[in-house]
């Protein structure tokens, strides 16, 4: 039965006793999901690790929420076995585990789609689900057609050739969007996609490629003026479940960042103010253009002896000049960032003088 949620916000779609489960529940941001559904009253919490998972963040709510039920099921979503007694009872189903740092697309491919896959399979077979929740990324996005400075939000096409980005983290997200609305099309399964910015904070330390690289021995600042879409995770995790319970926005896309985004460069001047300074090297768009140009033309000359990492693509949705929204997050969910971008930032560098530089 659906319930009342909050002070200003739209009806649950869920009681606070039904079930949830939270996959990849032991991350970054699984565990702030985690987190945040307990704040909200949601005592009936099954979260999803692998059994190599780091239970530290999990325990520690466990003592945090002592009258909630926060169980713990350790297995393989590669395993069909595992996901259908993982989500039987389960009334909302939130998929935040993902692949990263898999190099080959196949081992990606495996990670990601081939895991999402069993779940919604699962799922259908439980035929009890109300929804749902796929945690993408920005990285799906071509960004192409978008003009200098345009906005880049929901409604802007995903990479129709997630091969040319040489990237398998984008080219798996990409694959595991599609599955979703698939089985939504097909299995009449109840889903929202939310796909954060970049999120960051404590227990998430390093630069995002947007602001620059450090491959070639010396930081290269490729963002300048460019906003940097982040979500601090707090924030993100509100977010994602908020898109999990709230009623009438099944089928929907919804992306996520903050208010008040710094450029590239004021958040490159201040981390070095405030964490450590170290010697970078600004690169202009029309070259950090060419370069990718090149690289690309090079690679592709040379049959692919050198990898093609850096491309036109990846420019298009890291480095062009884009603004970014969260006006549908408001309207549709009734979404506000709980902590402003000042005391994020703020936070993030403390956490980074605590944990050591990072370039």
């Amino acid at each position: 039965m659906a319930n009342a949620g909050q002070s200003g916000e739209a009806p649950f779609i869920i009681g606070r006793d039904d079930l949830v489960l939270v996959t990849g529940a032991a991350g970054f941001i699984g565990s702030k999901v985690v987190e945040k559904l307990l704040d909200r009253g949601f005592h009936n919490v099954r979260c999803f690790a692998r059994p190599t998972g780091n239970m530290a963040r999990i325990e520690a709510l466990r003592r945090q929420h002592g009258d909630a039920r926060i169980e713990v099921f350790t297995g393989n979503l590669l395993s069909r076995e595992d996901c259908v007694a993982a989500t039987r009872d389960a009334s909302v189903v939130f998929h935040l585990a993902a692949s990263r740092g898999e190099k080959s697309i196949p081992a990606a491919f495996l990670n990601s789609v081939v895991t999402t896959r069993n779940l919604l399979d699962a799922c259908v077979g439980h035929q009890r689900l109300q929804r749902f929740v796929n945690i993408s990324s920005f990285a799906v996005y071509a960004n192409y057609r978008n003009p200098r400075r345009g906005v880049l939000d929901e409604t802007c096409p995903m990479e129709s050739q997630a091969h040319v980005r040489c990237d398998s983290y984008t080219f798996a997200k990409i694959k595991q969007d599609k599955i979703v609305t698939e089985y939504g099309k097909k299995f009449g399964l109840p889903f929202v996609i939310v796909r954060p910015g970049y999120a960051y904070g404590p227990g998430r330390l390093a630069i995002t490629g947007r602001v620059g690289i450090d491959t070639f021995g010396v930081f290269l600042h490729l963002g300048g003026s460019n906003q940097i879409p982040f979500t601090y995770v707090d924030n993100c995790a509100d977010a994602i479940a908020l898109a999990g319970l709230t009623t009438g926005v099944d089928g929907e896309v919804f992306n996520v960042v903050d208010d008040d985004l710094p450029s590239s460069r004021k958040f490159l001047r201040q981390y070095k103010r405030n964490v450590k300074r170290f010697r970078s090297l600004y690169l202009p768009h029309f070259a950090s253009y060419l370069f990718c140009y090149f690289w690309e033309r090079y690679s592709a000359w040379s049959q692919g002896q050198l990898e093609p990492k850096f491309n036109r693509s990846l420019w298009h949705n890291h480095w062009k000049k884009t603004r970014y929204s969260n006006d549908k997050l408001k309207t549709r969910l009734g979404w506000q960032p709980t902590v402003s971008t000042q005391e994020a930032l703020s936070r993030y560098f403390q956490a980074c003088r605590d944990g050591g530089a990072l370039a």
